[in-house]
């Protein structure tokens, strides 16, 4: 929680947490998938479509929630990475996970699941989920210099202070950006 809380906004308190009924919460998962290409390990991220919901438009991993036919948390996970970016959930191998994360304005608990590929998959995506998919090698997230604070607007009537990361012009921040700075600290750990 620690690591996730450095990349959380200032309304994101780890005090907070207490406030919340998670029993209530609806479950999901994500994907934070580890391949090879280019004698680097990369990472997927997807910068979803504009529509009238709270993610619209913002980067994220794969994932989404949880379905009565799915086994588990991690088969959702490797559910809807397959679903969103045609990745062949038979081809990944769950290595682990990091802390589950509370995301209040969808009242979603994730699981973010680490899998790894021993090659660069095939990436397809499902056009009404995904605008575009973001491959990056995860160490990308190491550097210093693509981290930032700045004004967020995620819904007309609401603007604050966040921390992001720069990618591709893109701005990460949010259950992201927290999963990622866990991530990073698990990797700076290796």
């Amino acid at each position: 929680m620690e690591a996730q809380f450095k990349m959380a906004s200032q309304f994101r308190l780890p005090s907070d947490m207490e406030f919340y009924d998670l029993s209530k919460a609806r479950k999901g998962a994500v994907l934070i998938l580890l391949y090879p290409h280019e004698d680097k390990i990369n990472t997927i991220l997807t910068l979803r479509p504009s529509y009238d919901g709270v993610h619209s438009g913002q980067v994220s991993f794969p994932g989404g929630k949880l379905d009565p036919t799915d086994e588990s948390l991690a088969a959702a996970a490797l559910r809807e990475a397959e679903e969103e970016v045609g990745l062949n959930r038979k081809e990944i191998k769950l290595i682990g996970n990091l802390s589950n994360l509370y995301i209040p304005p969808s009242n979603f608990l994730v699981s973010p699941f680490v899998g790894i590929m021993d090659r660069k998959p095939v990436l397809t995506k499902n056009e009404r989920e995904v605008e575009k998919i973001i491959e990056v090698p995860i160490t990308y997230f190491l550097n210093e210099t693509i981290k930032g604070k700045k004004m967020i607007t995620p819904r007309e009537f609401v603007t604050f202070e966040a921390p992001y990361y720069d990618v591709e012009g893109h701005t990460v921040w949010g259950a992201t950006a927290m999963m990622l700075s866990e991530m990073m600290e698990v990797i700076k750990q290796l």
